[in-house]
């Protein structure tokens, strides 16, 4: 294990990320309403920091395996989660205690979009804006965008890759070299912010707000300036711009890039439509959408139709995608709705997007493992391999799924019984389980517009299952395993 190697690319992935503190400072000096003080002090220590990491190692540039790759994209998601604390933690108003602070970090940095602040609206714009770009920086995976810098410091980036990259077909890549991958991702990425930020501009929202909102939407975070989120525009127009940006980055990024280095060539909407898993999630949403809207239309819960199936739209791309964006307040919905769009949290995004959750592609294949396996019962001697599209998948890749699932449902419960033992009641605990591990943010009950009433304690817990959830769990639980740290 070469720790020094490690401790040098930390140091400088510390560096960059000092940098962004910088645009909230930006903002404070715009704005004059507050705040400047605290990033540039976080600037300076986060600098200061990243360089003695870097210069005690800079002399160490060994090559990069898969496991000092894995162990990286930890400890760069907890430093950075970490150092992310700092300005919550400076901040006169709001005044956050350390586990707050680290909380509001990692909620932001993970995109799950729980909140322990309330009165955003009274806020500084520089802690506004900083929220929202802790969620889109950690969107896409700052990893990733490291990975396109790294080259030009002469670090291979193949290994975080790994790593970093959702989904159980990871090991693909999609261009020969990894940094022209991330490069284009990030253009994607960008170009998918600046749309949105323009479409929200245009529906009403001023520069500020539609920018900031832009950033919680691509990332699918859920963060925003005000403590009403979605619903303090009252706007049919801006959730409907709202739902269609959160449905482009549920999708896997995979597809969008090779729409982008299609474009003019074929038709990129063939692209789409022959992807098993975004027909599967085009689907999902459909239903849900009309699951949501003949319920609330049936019990009158909404003033006429149009308006149900507004709400039926935001709220069911919102919380299955894992943003947490609301306009009312979904768990006030009668019936088996809210439970239901909570549940549908774990299914999340597709492979490869921005969502949380267990991911599209894996919730389909484990459906037709279990057709598979229906078919076994009635003939045993059937060999029926598992397909996906007209692609025969290994059983490697089907075991590692099984995997996945089993490790996903150990984490859920080992984190549920921690928070009830912190003294949080069963149904609160299970629901702040759900909107942490899934990064979806709101819950149903008590959790169901910020995390206030949370205790201290049971709120590390939750900021273990965000980073677990971010990190697809494996990538973190890999860290505990005795083979791990085996030479």
């Amino acid at each position: 294990m070469h720790i020094k190697s490690i401790i040098r690319i930390v140091g400088i992935l510390v560096m960059c990320f000092s940098l962004t503190m910088l645009a909230p400072a930006l903002i404070a000096l715009l704005y004059g309403d507050g705040g400047g003080r605290a990033f540039i002090e976080t600037f300076l220590m986060t600098l200061l920091i990243g360089a003695a990491l870097w210069w005690a190692t800079h002399t160490h540039k060994n090559e990069l395996r898969s496991r000092e790759g894995f162990l990286i994209v930890v400890l760069f998601w907890v430093v950075l989660g970490s150092v992310g604390a700092l300005p919550f933690l400076l901040f006169e108003h709001p005044q956050l205690n350390v586990a707050n602070a680290f909380f509001e970090s990692f909620s932001g940095l993970t995109t799950t979009g729980a909140t322990v602040i309330v009165g955003l609206d009274s806020l500084p714009k520089a802690i506004l804006f900083y929220r929202q770009m802790l969620q889109w920086l950690g969107g896409m995976g700052i990893i990733v965008l490291a990975i396109a810098i790294i080259p030009l410091l002469g670090i291979g980036g193949m290994q975080l890759y790994r790593a970093e990259m959702p989904g159980p077909l990871k090991e693909q890549k999609m261009r020969p070299r990894i940094a022209e991958t991330a490069k284009a991702l990030w253009v994607i990425y960008s170009t998918l912010t600046l749309l949105c930020a323009f479409a929200y501009w245009l529906a009403g929202m001023d520069l500020f707000d539609a920018v900031s909102h832009s950033f919680s939407t691509i990332s699918i975070g859920g963060f925003s300036t005000h403590d009403a989120s979605m619903g303090y525009f009252d706007s049919t127009a801006i959730n409907l711009i709202a739902a269609v940006f959160l449905f482009i980055s549920g999708c896997n990024f995979a597809l969008h890039f090779s729409a982008y280095f299609e474009l003019g060539r074929s038709n990129i909407f063939k692209l789409y439509f022959t992807d098993p898993e975004f027909k599967a999630f085009l689907f999902i949403q459909i239903a849900l959408v009309a699951i949501c809207t003949v319920s609330l239309i049936g019990y009158s819960h909404f003033a006429d139709s149009s308006e149900a199936l507004e709400h039926a739209l935001f709220q069911s791309v919102s919380i299955s995608t894992t943003a947490g964006f609301t306009t009312s307040s979904f768990d006030s919905w009668p019936s088996f709705l809210p439970m239901l769009l909570l549940m549908t949290s774990f299914i999340g995004g597709c492979a490869g997007s921005t969502g949380g959750g267990l991911k599209v592609i894996r919730v389909l294949l484990l459906l037709v493992q279990g057709k598979r396996e229906m078919n076994r019962l009635v003939h045993p001697n059937i060999v029926q391999p598992i397909k996906l599209g007209d692609r025969v998948l290994s059983e490697r890749i089907i075991q590692g799924i099984w995997a996945f699932f089993s490790a996903y449902l150990l984490v859920f419960i080992l984190c549920l019984l921690a928070v009830i033992a912190c003294g949080v009641d069963s149904f609160d605990a299970f629901n702040a389980v759900v909107a942490c591990l899934n990064n979806l943010g709101p819950g149903l009950g008590s959790i169901s517009s910020n995390f206030v009433a949370i205790p201290d304690s049971a709120k590390w817990i939750l900021t273990f299952a965000m980073v677990c959830g971010r990190l697809e769990v494996f990538t973190l639980l890999v860290l505990f395993t005795p083979a791990f740290w085996k030479s």
